[in-house]
């Protein structure tokens, strides 16, 4: 993967931030962040996703002015902010511990950072009581932050980081400490919080179903690198390489070398000697080492004669009811743990362990990706 990445934002307006050849090193040898070049669009939400370590947070923090660049510049609307202290970006920030003072009331934390900008005390309560409506939180200004739920308490950390109409909102992990139900309402809670209010959010998680349910687009990091820069679909329907297929949504790799090459598709010699045929996405020769990306939703149990070209023999090794789908696990091509999403019909119902079935998919749902660029 090449260690430069920038995109065109789409159609959310102009530049608001932009890294410019930007690197990071804590010990002056190795980078956590390498040369990073990345647009982000007045209005999106951009969520930075990978794995811990990646450089993700890092990026974050030095667009936050927490950490400094080691090399290249950011910009914050054409301006260059490395130089710029925290406290004069105008940037509003949500953490994962809320950061709430305990001994404020929920109005008096909102009213903070408005105090601090020396904001008259009317406007002051007209922005708290329209931060406390934005959240649902009308009648809480009174309470303090120990008598809210960990939920009440993220939203009076996402009000105060809107409450004084900042630029930017930056979110580090800010729902990984709540349950799973409580995290999911949220998602959707920011996500619509975003769109009423056309305010810039660049997200930090490691959660790549919160980022594909919340972004515009999302840059998926690994080892200080963007592997990949596009829109949720784009990143679950055609990952460029192999670690953004393994890291987005569930998926199936089946290993191998190229055998030939026709045009867009490419035929894969894979490790017990079976040939499969196979989009291909980043292989251009004869004889590359390739892992094959396919997704359990667009692989058929006994499909209909001659509706799929790639047709295997397989087995069933485990069944798990999950309601509007049974999660099949098969052994396929010598791999025995290869999964399939089968829908919940009277046609699969009677699916057991141990049955000999055919399995097959579409040429155009199986993506040949070069094993090393990731």
């Amino acid at each position: 993967m090449a260690e430069t990445s920038s995109a065109q934002p789409g159609d959310h307006g102009n530049i608001l931030v932009r890294f410019a050849e930007v690197q990071k090193s804590y010990d002056g040898i190795s980078l956590v962040v390498k040369n990073l070049n990345i647009d982000i669009a007045d209005g999106e939400f951009l969520t930075m996703l990978g794995p811990s370590g990646s450089g993700k947070t890092t990026c974050l923090m030095m667009l936050a002015g927490f950490e400094t660049a080691t090399h290249g510049q950011i910009y914050l609307d054409g301006i260059p902010i490395n130089n710029v202290p925290p406290h004069k970006r105008d940037i509003g920030m949500v953490f994962q511990n809320y950061a709430l003072f305990p001994h404020m009331t929920v109005a008096e934390n909102l009213a903070f950072p408005l105090k601090v900008r020396k904001i008259g005390q009317l406007d002051i309560e007209e922005r708290v009581q329209r931060a406390l409506d934005m959240v649902q939180l009308s009648d809480f200004g009174g309470r303090r932050p120990a008598q809210l739920s960990g939920g009440q308490q993220q939203r009076v950390a996402v009000a105060r980081a809107l409450v004084f109409d900042p630029k930017l909102v930056l979110m580090d992990e800010p729902l990984g400490a709540l349950d799973k139900q409580l995290r999911e309402q949220m998602q959707y809670e920011i996500k619509h919080i975003h769109e009423n209010l056309g305010v810039t959010i660049v997200y930090v998680t490691h959660d790549q179903s919160e980022a594909l349910t919340m972004s515009n687009r999302i840059a998926v990091f690994n080892d200080g690198i963007i592997q990949q820069l596009a829109s949720p679909e784009q990143l679950y329907e055609a990952p460029e390489n192999a670690f953004v297929a393994q890291f987005i949504g569930e998926n199936n790799t089946l290993r191998g070398k190229v055998s030939d090459m026709n045009g867009t598709t490419c035929k894969v010699t894979l490790e017990n000697g079976q040939s499969v045929d196979a989009l291909a996405v980043n292989v251009d020769s004869v004889g590359t080492e390739t892992s094959i990306s396919l997704r359990p939703e667009r692989v058929f149990i006994n499909p209909k004669t001659n509706s799929c070209k790639n047709l295997v023999e397989a087995q069933v090794l485990e069944l798990i009811y999950l309601g509007d789908h049974i999660r099949s696990r098969v052994n396929v091509c010598g791999h025995d743990d290869f999964i399939i999403k089968v829908p919940n019909s009277a046609d699969h119902t009677q699916l057991k362990p141990g049955d000999s079935v055919q399995v097959g998919w579409h040429v155009e749902d199986a993506r040949a990706l070069d094993m090393h660029a990731a």
